[in-house]
């Protein structure tokens, strides 16, 4: 028995396939043992059927076998099992366990082996001649050499030493996921590399070097001692949002909503490296995976497209002049080959891109991307790979042609500059140190895209606070006070760099030093309830009526309790005087965006009506979102469009009704 046992360890007999294409061998008996000693199994199988020579093998416990998931043998870096270690008859119990069946789509787990590995006198036998279980043969049955993909090498070279595990540099992939945590991917940040973290933009520069003379020049007013502004931010910290409210005085005119780690929705200026999954040639747009749930959306207008890499056009009908280069980037009104191109021409499925999030995703719309991309610093704009040049409009004259002076000494080759009306009073090492951070965040981003695999993220937006920080403080802030420690240092440490001389203004109050929460100190909370109302009063006694429907919102002015004093025409007047400011204020805080028709109180002279769209048009001008307004009609309605930027106040503190799903009302289903 024992000499049995051991002829079949080194000249195992696999199963074979006889001319009727049957399978000769079975899994049961073991050929070459004493249940069989002529090695003529009786288990069969139909030609055809699935599972073949490589089933019949697996299961009859010889030839190379791939382990099963979770073992421990063949893993990379490890000797094979057919390649070092003997392979031993199975039990009938354990084969009749491991038997592969119709259907299956791995293969049959590895019995357990001998942890001993092969002896090296077994070894030397091979190397002269005698038969392994990797290389026997049956001289009176010759048969084809199987092809295992994995285990061929093209050629006929020396043996290809054990794989080892591919290093994973800390530089390069950023920090090793711990065990069980989810993919990245699942977590919103997409396929990038293997486990690369994606660029966030850097917050502890050092600050530059200032004159004492134009530091006080800078810090802005001060009355007793304390700084004297027009605005106050004020910061709330919670588990389950951070809350940023901006003051103008006491009145609420600001407030914006923030999730902690949300990758889905919170997504407006990230940058990431998508794939498009299908081009709609009818709607002149593309949708494209970038690792959210939902797939972004990128409309030819946003497209950015080197006239040499257009598809299906050659550069002859593409019309290029003799003598002329490569065509820059474009952007909207596509020039050169791509001026006429379809979007079909311009993108393809499957294609991998890099674009920017210019929009957050409201209700069932995705994402809205660009191709343009733009880094935003303290005071300048960085667009890669554009000639766009530009200085904000809300700064005069004088200042606009000393701040042209210096950018044509700083400005980067190969990239746009683009100057924000921060950088009034900003000197050449302040505009010098911003340009080159944004260059080198630019030259990260861009690395990453080059060796992302599939869709996913590449450069993060900092937090709520740190971008509102960025995008508004300034000397007409008379504070920012935040109630959260850790946030409070992130803020001061970045004031500090951008603006030292506004540092002392970033403050902290924690719970133990006032019991009374920072929103109640400054009737936040009060006005927030009365924002999320449908009606506003007016302090004449009159109101506002503000609805919400999915194509535009309408706002509807009433007289109420305003009876005035003189005539009708002066008290209608009055009143719609007192609703465009509330109107105004009512669109900044609520955030209502869109499709706008408001419907003033009827009035006859013309004068009146001019001059209540002109104090309509002075509140707007205070709002920084675009927005376009018409004149009155006939019928006393004034028509405009705010630029919508995200779902709005009303939506950031509700969830729709799962009863009447948005409706307001309930169907009586008894009358049915």
């Amino acid at each position: 028995m024992s000499d049995s046992v051991s002829a079949h360890q080194h000249d195992p007999e696999p199963a074979r396939r006889s001319p009727e294409g049957d399978v000769e061998g079975g899994p049961e008996p073991v050929p070459g043992s004493e249940d069989d000693p002529a090695g003529a199994g009786t288990a069969r199988r139909k030609r055809g059927s699935r599972g073949g020579r490589s089933r019949s093998r697996a299961a009859s416990g010889s030839g190379p076998v791939r382990p099963a998931d979770g073992a421990s043998e063949g893993l990379i870096g490890e000797p094979r099992p057919s390649e070092a270690i003997p392979v031993l008859p199975l039990p009938a119990a354990l084969r009749a366990a491991t038997r592969p069946k119709i259907g299956d789509t791995r293969p049959a787990p590895l019995a357990p082996h001998p942890a001993s590995p092969e002896p090296r006198s077994a070894r030397a036998d091979n190397r002269e001649g005698v038969a392994s279980p990797a290389s026997a043969k049956d001289d009176g049955n010759p048969r084809r050499s199987r092809r295992r993909g994995s285990n061929r090498s093209k050629g006929r070279g020396p043996e290809t030493p054990p794989l080892a595990p591919l290093p994973v540099t800390q530089a390069a992939t950023g920090p090793r996921a711990a065990p069980g945590s989810p993919s990245p991917r699942a977590a919103g940040a997409g396929q990038v590399g293997r486990t690369i973290q994606p660029v966030r933009a850097s917050l502890d520069d050092e600050a530059a070097e200032v004159d004492p003379a134009t530091l006080e020049r800078r810090r802005g007013r001060e009355r007793k001692g304390r700084p004297v502004g027009r605005y106050l931010m004020v910061v709330h910290v919670a588990a389950e949002a951070t809350q940023i409210a901006v003051l103008e005085g006491r009145n609420l005119v600001e407030h914006y909503v923030s999730r902690p780690a949300d990758d889905a929705n919170e997504i407006d200026g990230n940058i990431y490296v998508g794939r498009v999954k299908n081009v709609l040639p009818g709607m002149e747009a593309a949708f494209v995976d970038i690792g959210t749930p939902k797939n972004a959306v990128l409309y030819r207008g946003d497209l950015r497209h080197d006239g040499d890499d257009l598809e299906g056009m050659p550069a002859a009908e593409a019309g290029a002049k003799k003598g002329e280069g490569k065509s820059k980037p474009t952007r909207g009104q596509l020039s050169g080959a791509a001026k006429n191109a379809r979007i079909e021409q311009l993108l393809s499925p499957g294609q991998t891109i890099v674009c920017q999030v210019t929009k957050n995703p409201i209700g069932a719309k995705g994402a809205r991307l660009t191709q343009e991309v733009s880094l935003a610093g303290r005071f300048v704009v960085l667009v890669p790979n554009s000639d766009t040049y530009g200085i904000s409009k809300r700064l005069g004259d004088d200042e606009r042609k000393r701040l042209r002076r210096i950018l044509d000494q700083v400005r980067p080759q190969h990239h746009g500059i683009i100057v924000r009306t921060a950088a009034e009073g900003a000197t050449p090492d302040e505009l010098s140190r911003d340009v080159a951070r944004l260059v080198a965040q630019w030259n990260q981003i861009e690395a990453l895209a080059k060796v992302a695999r599939g869709a996913g993220l590449v450069y993060r937006e900092p937090d709520l606070a740190v971008r509102v920080i960025r995008e508004e403080f300034n000397r007409n802030y008379r504070g920012v006070i935040i109630d959260d420690e850790a946030i409070y240092h992130e803020v001061k440490g970045y004031v500090a760099s951008i603006s030292p001389e506004l540092a002392d203004r970033v403050e902290l109050t924690l719970p133990a030093d006032d019991p009374l929460p920072v929103f109640e100190r400054h009737h936040v909370h009060e006005q927030i309830h009365k924002a999320l109302d449908r009606k506003v009063w007016l302090p004449s006694g009159g109101s506002l009526i503000i609805e919400r429907t999915e194509a535009l919102t309408v706002i509807d002015v009433n007289t109420g309790k305003n009876v005035g004093r003189s005539n009708l025409e002066e008290t209608v007047y009055r009143n719609n005087l007192e609703a465009a400011e509330e109107i105004a204020h009512q669109l900044r805080l609520r955030d209502i965006g869109g499709i706008i028709v408001i419907d003033f109180i009827d009035m006859e002279i013309a004068a009146n009506r001019a001059e209540v769209i002109k104090v309509f048009r002075a509140g707007l001008a205070r709002d920084k979102t675009r927005t376009q307004v018409f004149e009155i009609s006939e019928l006393g309605l004034v028509e405009m469009t705010r630029k919508r930027i995200s779902e709005g106040l009303v939506e950031s503190f509700s969830n729709t009704c799962p009863t009447c799903e948005g409706r307001g009302i309930i169907i009586d289903q008894t009358l049915f």
